[in-house]
């Protein structure tokens, strides 16, 4: 397809296509290519450096697929051999079919005002997404002071996510570390994924703030947003738990489902419970403290930000796979693994 499009890689050097990705992924095309001119004296349009940067997020891809790119790091480095990890979706602006035809017909009405030629471009139009926004999905894997960290992402299903756990838990030998856990929200298909793909983990665990994000949506409907009651609530609910586990929780959610037994705070109620009783094992915090394990996702949801901030900026629009392929050159960076695989790219040219 490169050669179709007439990119051809070789035309430019491993540091220039470093230098072309690294500042495409804090900004804009037109801005990289600004920014190129005037710290590099580089003259490379926007389209030059979208194509550059795509193209090497593909080839990133590849080469974790295939194997010639590895982690940073193992289980034997992390602090006390010890490996969290953790895993979340996050939306994606995507270019919809709708947009694409407008594109289209902008660019044809403008070439026929202009006198160019109408005709298309060779092969098929790209179709576009069938709506406006897309759920990516991320894995991390960390030790607890967050010294070494490892993550990829995927535009696939939650199934191509758990090949990616696996995957990246073998090169990164999670079987080997002395403990070994996870941390997320509470999505269904995290746990089933971490259930099927990496069993060895010896417990997954409900993230404390995603919990309270449940008690404060069922003290609102109580007691109504902001007020002192509803937050007393909540303070008194997130306590229980805390310090003494989920199961009290549940037996002090009981007295108010009696007293509420049907309309809205019925609902609400009821709805917390069926949450919390479905994750009993997930919240276990006194043990969980009591082990030194962390209750937050926070380190996973960090990394969501981060991988996608450059797809999310204003007015911006993906085709999947080339969204694709940025966050797969994001995650080269924020894994450690930046200067490895260039320098892998200067020895093979």
């Amino acid at each position: 397809m490169d050669s179709w499009l007439g990119i051809d890689q070789a035309r430019f050097s491993p540091g220039v296509r470093e230098m072309t990705c690294r500042v495409a992924l804090h900004g804009s095309f037109q801005a990289a290519s600004d920014q190129l001119q005037r710290t590099a004296q580089l003259s490379l349009c926007s389209h030059t450096i979208r194509q550059i940067v795509e193209h090497q997020g593909r080839a990133v891809m590849a080469a974790q697929q295939s194997g010639a790119l590895v982690p940073a790091f193992t289980s034997a480095d992390c602090t006390d051999q010890t490996m969290i990890t953790g895993a979340d979706g996050v939306m994606v602006p995507m270019v919809t079919e709708q947009q694409k035809r407008k594109r289209r017909a902008t660019e044809a009405a403008k070439r026929q005002q202009q006198g160019r030629a109408t005709s298309a471009a060779l092969g098929r139009p790209r179709a576009g997404s069938d709506g406006p926004y897309k759920e990516f999905k991320i894995v991390s894997f960390y030790d607890p002071d967050k010294s070494h960290c490892h993550v990829v992402g995927t535009s696939g299903d939650h199934e191509e996510l758990g090949r990616l756990m696996r995957r990246e838990a073998r090169h990164l030998r999670l079987s080997a570390a002395k403990v070994k856990y996870a941390v997320s929200d509470g999505a269904e298909w995290i746990a089933r994924q971490y259930r099927r793909q990496l069993p060895m983990l010896e417990e997954h665990i409900l993230d404390y703030y995603h919990l309270r994000e449940h008690v404060i949506e069922a003290a609102q409907e109580l007691y109504g947003e902001g007020t002192r009651r509803a937050q007393g609530w909540v303070e008194d609910m997130m306590g229980f738990v805390w310090q003494q586990g989920s199961l009290v929780m549940l037996h002090r959610l009981e007295p108010y489902l009696r007293c509420h037994r049907q309309g809205p705070k019925h609902e609400a109620l009821s709805a917390l419970r069926q949450y919390v009783a479905k994750r009993v094992n997930m919240t276990d915090y006194p043990t969980f403290r009591q082990m030194g394990y962390d209750c937050g996702s926070g380190p996973t949801e960090s990394q969501c930000g981060t991988l996608t901030k450059r797809l999310k900026g204003s007015g911006m629009r993906w085709d999947r796979d080339n969204a694709e392929a940025l966050m797969a050159l994001a995650s080269l960076y924020h894994s450690g693994l930046w200067r490895t695989y260039w320098q892998s790219q200067r020895a093979a040219a």
